[in-house]
């Protein structure tokens, strides 16, 4: 048994191969285009690839039901602007925790820190990029200097990090990053409400 949002499918499990095939087969079809995949549950139990086309190792003879979950993408991209806001100020909160670790010499725990804070800074530049670029018909000017400015810094703090030198890399986070990352919370919540109004029209 297949269940679409809430609707038994008339689709048959034993006439796919594996389950990669069957959610394939299920978001090709009209009604799905402009929707996105929250949740599939497979014989009851939440499923989620750990890895790259996970979904093409499950056998369709090992399941008995799948349900699989969506939401409109526009509902999807205003809930993921409205936490952009706090994704900002945790990369605040981040950076002058490493800064104060690199002054402490706790050099270990910082890079730790530092690698974490450097993929989700570069992740969230990726996402509101990619926000404006899906919905608001690209960068205006502001928004671009500003993706540019933090593209900058994240290419000198690589640098600064193959050199090692913590000193610098303490001063960047702190007096370069920070004030990026309260602009960035800014521009997140002026991403979130025009979203919102293109959405609304």
């Amino acid at each position: 048994m297949i269940i679409v949002d809430g609707c038994k499918s008339e689709k048959v499990i034993s006439n796919f191969a594996n389950l990669e095939e069957v959610l394939l087969n299920v978001m090709q079809e009209e009604k799905m285009e402009d929707r996105v995949v929250t949740d599939v549950l497979v014989n009851d139990e939440h499923f989620s690839e750990i890895y790259p086309h996970q979904a093409e190792d499950l056998s369709s003879s090992d399941i008995k039901s799948i349900e699989i979950r969506t939401v409109p993408a526009s509902q999807m991209a205003l809930d993921i602007s409205g936490e952009m806001h706090k994704v900002a100020q945790l990369m605040l909160s981040g950076s002058r925790n490493v800064a104060r670790l690199f002054r402490e010499a706790s050099d270990g725990d910082a890079l730790e820190l530092l690698q974490d804070l450097l993929d989700v800074t570069r992740d969230f530049l990726n996402m509101v990029s990619d926000l404006r670029t899906r919905y608001l018909n690209g960068a205006n000017a502001e928004f671009a200097e500003k993706t540019q400015n933090l593209s900058d810094l994240i290419s000198e703090m690589s640098d600064v990090l193959a050199n090692e030198d913590w000193v610098l890399m303490a001063d960047l986070l702190e007096y370069e990053l920070a004030p990026q990352c309260e602009d960035w919370a800014v521009v997140s919540d002026h991403l979130h409400k025009e979203l919102m109004e293109r959405f609304a029209q």
